[in-house]
C-alpha cells in the first residue's frame, strides 16, 4: 500500500513533455524481451507486452503521472479494442458453425477440383486462397493444404521454394481478404474502420497483387508437370470429405449470401450472425448433427476423427474458445498502446517520424515501412499491426485521411511482410511446416512483396487514397469530444 501511496504522491509533481529518448524506453525493453521470449524461448508475445506495459507505466510515473491516470490510460486503450474483440469472437463462432455445417468442406472439395498438371503453381495458389478465404487462417491453410501441395509439387519435379512461395501467396491472400481472419478484424477494429469497408479498400492492392503472382507462377510453371500429376493424395482427401460431410453446391449459397450482405453494406455484426445461424442450421438439418454437437462447435470448435490426418488438422478448429488467444493478446497489446498513447510517449515518437512524413503521401508509405520494421524487431505480425495503428491514427486524421487508408497500410505492410523475417513467428512456422527457409522462398512469395510495393506506389501517386468528407471530419470531432467528456 505504501508503494502505491508513494506512486500517487509522485504523481502530484508537474507532468513534463516526454522526450523522444525517454519515450522509446518501453519500446526498446519490449522489443528485447520479445526477441528473447518469442525467438529464444519459443513462447507467445503476451508476456513481453506485459513487461512493456509495466515499463511504460514506470516511465510515466517517473514523468509525473498519477497511478490513477496511468490506469485510466490502460482502460482507454482496452476500450478502443472492444469492437475488434466482439468481431473476433463472432469470427470464432462463424468458423465453428461453417465447419460443422459442411460449408468449409464444400468450398475445399470444389476448390481441389481445379488442380491441373500444367498449371500446378497457379492451381495450388488458388486452392490455398479459397481455403484461407473460407477459414480465415493462413497458418491452418499452409499446415494442411500447403503440406499436401508440397508433396504433390515435389513429385512433379517443381523446386520446393517455388511451391512454398505459391502456397504462401495463396494462403495470405485469403487470410488478408477473409472477414474471418483475426488480422483483418484486428486492423479494422484498432483503426475504428468498418470491417467490410476495410476489406473493399484492400481490393485495390491485394487483387492486383494476386493477379501479378498468378502471372509469375504461370510463367515459372509452364515447363513443369510433364510427368503427370499423382492425384492419389487429392482423391483421398476428397474421399474423406465426402465420407464425413454432405457435400452440396447449395451450401455455397451461405457464403454467397454473406458476400451479398457485404455488398449491400450490411454491418459486420449482423452479417456474421446471419452466417453463424445458417451454419448452425446446416450442421443440424443437413449434416445430421445433434443440437449439442452444433453448440459445441460454436463453443469449443468442431471435432472430427476422419482417419485422414490433413482433414483432421484442418477441421478440428473454430469456436469461441479458439479466439481467446487473439482476444487476450489484443487486450494486453492495447493496454500497452493505451499507456504509450495517453501519456504522450507515442506522440513523442511519432513527432520524430513525422519529421520525415510531412504529407499524406509520405505518411502512408511511412506506415508500410514502419509495419515491416515492427515485424523485424518485435518478431510478431500482430504487434506490427497494433503498435503502428496507435502511432499513426491521429496523424491520419490530422492529414484528413480516412481510417481505411491506415487499416489497409497496416495489412499491406504488417500482415504480408511477416513471412520475410526468419525470426518472426510466421517465418519460423513456415520453416517448420513447409520445410523451406525464409531466404529460399522469399523470391517466390510474390503476393507478399508485390502488395507492399503497390501500397507505397499508390501512396506516392495518390491513387485510391481516400480523404475524409466534411461530415466524417465532424463526426470524428464529436467522437473525440465525447471521449474527452467521459
Amino acid at each position: 500500500m505504501k508503494f502505491f501511496q508513494k506512486m500517487t504522491n509522485r504523481g502530484k509533481k508537474m507532468k513534463k513533455e516526454m522526450s523522444f529518448w525517454v519515450a522509446i524506453i518501453p519500446l526498446v525493453v519490449m522489443i528485447i524481451v520479445m526477441g528473447i521470449t518469442v525467438v529464444g524461448l519459443k513462447q507467445g508475445p503476451h508476456i513481453p507486452l506485459i513487461v512493456g506495459t509495466t515499463t511504460a507505466a514506470l516511465v510515466a510515473w517517473r514523468s509525473g503521472f498519477k497511478w490513477s491516470e496511468i490506469e485510466e490510460a490502460m482502460y482507454k486503450g482496452i476500450r478502443l479494442a472492444l469492437p475488434a474483440v466482439v468481431i473476433i469472437i463472432l469470427v470464432g463462432l462463424t468458423i465453428g458453425a461453417w465447419i460443422g455445417g459442411g460449408i468449409v468442406a464444400t468450398m475445399i472439395y470444389y476448390g481441389l477440383k481445379i488442380i491441373t498438371p500444367s498449371l500446378f503453381l497457379v492451381s495450388i495458389t488458388l486452392i490455398c486462397a479459397i481455403v484461407s478465404l473460407a477459414i480465415g487462417s493462413s497458418w491452418s491453410t499452409m499446415g494442411t493444404i500447403g503440406v499436401a501441395g508440397m508433396g504433390i509439387g515435389l513429385s512433379m519435379g517443381i523446386p520446393a521454394p517455388m511451391i512454398a512461395g505459391a502456397v504462401i501467396s495463396g494462403a495470405y491472400f485469403g487470410d488478408k481478404m477473409s472477414p474471418l481472419s483475426d488480422t483483418t478484424n484486428l486492423s479494422a477494429g484498432l483503426t475504428n474502420t468498418d470491417l467490410f469497408v476495410h476489406i473493399r479498400h484492400m481490393f485495390y492492392t491485394t487483387v492486383p497483387g494476386l493477379l501479378i503472382a498468378l502471372g509469375v507462377y504461370a510463367f515459372l510453371g509452364k515447363d513443369f508437370g510433364k510427368n503427370g500429376l499423382d492425384t492419389a493424395d487429392i482423391e483421398q482427401t476428397m474421399g474423406a470429405l465426402q465420407d464425413n460431410f454432405v457435400i452440396s453446391p447449395f451450401l455455397l449459397l451461405i457464403p454467397l449470401l454473406v458476400i451479398i450482405l457485404v455488398a449491400k453494406k450490411v454491418p459486420a455484426i449482423p452479417a456474421l450472425i446471419i452466417g453463424i445461424s445458417l451454419g448452425f442450421a446446416s450442421q443440424v438439418f443437413i449434416q445430421g448433427g445433434s443440437f449439442a454437437e452444433a453448440v459445441q462447435a460454436l463453443q469449443s470448435g468442431f471435432v472430427i476423427d476422419s482417419g485422414n490426418e490433413m482433414v483432421d488438422n484442418l477441421f478440428n478448429r473454430g469456436g469461441l474458445e479458439s479466439m481467446m488467444y487473439t482476444v487476450s493478446m489484443t487486450i494486453v497489446a492495447m493496454t500497452f498502446g493505451g499507456v504509450l498513447e495517453n501519456t504522450g510517449m507515442l506522440e513523442a515518437i511519432v513527432k520524430q517520424i513525422l519529421k520525415l512524413a510531412k504529407t499524406a503521401k509520405t505518411l502512408v508509405a511511412s506506415t508500410v515501412v514502419s509495419c515491416f520494421a515492427t515485424n523485424a524487431t518485435c518478431s510478431e505480425q500482430y504487434i506490427s499491426i497494433v503498435i503502428p495503428s496507435r502511432m499513426y491514427a491521429k496523424a491520419y486524421q490530422e492529414q484528413g485521411l480516412h481510417s481505411k487508408n491506415l487499416s489497409r497500410a497496416l495489412e499491406d505492410g504488417g500482415t504480408l511482410t511477416s513471412v520475410f523475417i526468419p525470426w518472426n513467428t510466421c517465418g519460423v512456422f513456415i520453416l517448420g511446416t513447409l520445410g523451406v527457409h525464409t531466404f529460399e522462398y522469399a523470391p517466390y512469395a510474390v503476393l507478399n512483396f508485390v502488395v507492399p510495393i503497390l501500397s507505397i506506389i499508390y501512396a506516392l501517386t495518390g491513387f485510391s487514397i481516400t480523404k475524409l468528407t466534411s461530415e466524417e471530419k465532424l463526426a470524428l470531432e464529436q467522437q473525440e469530444e465525447a471521449a474527452v467528456n467521459q
